[in-house]
């Protein structure tokens, strides 16, 4: 039974109780008033009918709130159930009264049946009532049920697609950090492999400067060995020069001294004789008198042959003053 139906069946029930109670109340006021009124002072006749409205009215009131209690999934307690049998026994004695007085029992049997209907109406209401109640109840509590089971499947399905989810990011993360993570290791080898060539390359370099260098400084060493022994050999043969020198230099002295310790020639000697003493006289500064008494020969000649000797660029020796005969 779905809500639509539960409310189609309340409604019924609600209409249907509705028209006994009004029924039996209206019954009841017109079956009621004229006993009340016999039964009253005739200056009292108009207050006939309060009784029996008075009564119907407790019925109403029983009825509606037994109705709200219901919906509500209440209980009254004892009291509302002696107020509703109570009102009904109440209906039905004054219901039934005249006929029994009058020991009428088509009468009263007649006159019970609408009090009778209404009181069983009331209990059977109510128990539809709470019937429905626990079945509208139960139905709620299913489909509460069935919500929250709906609810939690859909909650899990949520987290199941967020599992998922957060794997699926989790997988592809990891996949982007190993991605990274190779091709940091791929770059990290491939400068590793880059260093390692270009210190290959400077290790290459070095040993290539360093053969560059020592053959340099070989080269340099070798040259200065040669220059040295170069030197040493220019030193030498300076030093043999100087001592050749020194010996021609000395025997030229030597000669000269022994050509100039000669003293003055008595004749003029032949003339090869006479050059090499006026060439030392020469070199020995002496005068050119002095030169032509070694000689023999002229002054003048002797003046001829120390111009001759200043002209072939012996020019470091002293100046000769020719004395006499110049």
């Amino acid at each position: 039974m779905n809500s639509v139906q539960t409310r189609s069946a309340e409604r019924a029930l609600s209409s249907g109780t509705w028209l006994i109670v009004c029924g039996a109340m209206l019954y009841s006021i017109l079956t009621v008033t004229p006993l009340m009124a016999a039964h009253t002072a005739d200056e009292w006749d108009w207050t006939a009918p309060i009784l029996p409205l008075v009564v119907d009215a407790a019925v109403v009131i029983v009825v509606k709130l037994d109705d709200v209690l219901a919906r509500l999934g209440g209980h009254g307690g004892r009291w509302p159930i002696v107020l509703r049998w109570m009102t009904g026994l109440m209906t039905l004695a004054l219901n039934t009264a005249d006929s029994a007085l009058k020991k009428d029992l088509v009468g009263v049997a007649v006159h019970a049946v609408a009090p009778l209907l209404l009181i069983v109406t009331a209990e059977t209401s109510l128990a539809y009532r709470r019937a429905i109640a626990r079945a509208v109840a139960a139905l709620q509590a299913a489909q509460e049920a069935e919500r929250e089971r709906r609810e939690q499947a859909a909650r899990e399905r949520a987290e199941q697609d967020r599992a998922a989810v957060r794997e699926e990011r989790e997988h592809a993360a990891m996949l982007a950090r190993e991605q990274r993570e190779h091709e940091a290791r791929m770059a990290r080898e491939q400068a590793e492999r880059e260093e390692r060539q270009r210190r290959e390359e400077r290790e290459a370099q070095q040993r290539a400067e360093a053969a560059e260098r020592d053959s340099r400084e070989r080269r340099e060493r070798e040259r200065e060995q040669r220059e040295q022994e170069r030197l040493h050999r220019e030193q030498q043969a300076r030093q043999q020069a100087e001592a050749a020198e020194r010996e021609r230099a000395e025997r030229a002295a030597r000669e000269r001294a022994a050509l100039l310790e000669r003293g003055p020639a008595q004749t003029k000697l032949p003339e090869d004789e006479a050059r090499r003493i006026v060439t030392a006289a020469f070199a020995s500064g002496l005068p050119v008198r002095a030169a032509a008494e070694l000689c023999g020969w002229s002054v003048g000649w002797v003046s001829t042959r120390y111009q001759e000797l200043r002209d072939a660029g012996d020019g470091d020796r002293p100046h000769l003053v020719a004395v006499g005969g110049q």
